[in-house]
C-alpha cells in the first residue's frame, strides 16, 4: 500500500494537515485511498454539523423569548375578541354551539 506523503495527489502542511487532491471518480490510485478520502469527507460534514448546532444554540434563548411573545399576542387577541362571544363562553370552549360541541372540542384556529 502506498502511503499518502508518498502519493502524488497529497499535500502535507506546515502543521500536519493533510489535503488530498485526488478525485475519487478519476484518480484514486489503491482501494484504500477511498478510504481515507471518506474519513476526511466524513470528519469535515461532522465539523459542519457541530458548527450549526453551535449556532443554534446560540439563538435559542432568542427564539424562546420570540416564542413567548407570540403566544402573549395570541392570548391578547382571544381575550380582545372574547365580548363577541360573551362573558361565559369564549372561542375554543365546549360550551360553544356547533357541530364539534357534542365531542368538546372548539372549532380549528387558523392564526398559526
Amino acid at each position: 500500500m502506498i502511503q499518502c506523503k508518498d502519493c502524488e495527489y497529497c499535500q502535507m502542511g506546515p502543521q500536519g494537515q493533510v489535503q488530498l487532491l485526488c478525485n475519487p471518480f478519476g484518480n484514486i490510485r489503491e482501494a484504500e485511498c477511498l478510504v481515507k478520502w471518506q474519513l476526511l469527507r466524513l470528519d469535515l460534514m461532522t465539523r459542519a454539523y457541530m458548527a450549526t448546532v453551535a449556532e443554534y444554540k446560540k439563538i435559542a434563548p432568542l427564539q424562546e423569548k420570540l416564542y413567548r411573545h407570540m403566544s402573549r399576542e395570541m392570548e391578547d387577541m382571544d381575550e380582545s375578541d372574547r365580548w363577541k362571544y360573551g362573558d361565559d363562553a369564549a372561542p375554543g370552549r365546549p360550551d360553544d354551539e356547533g357541530p364539534d360541541a357534542e365531542e368538546g372540542l372548539g372549532p380549528l384556529d387558523d392564526r398559526l
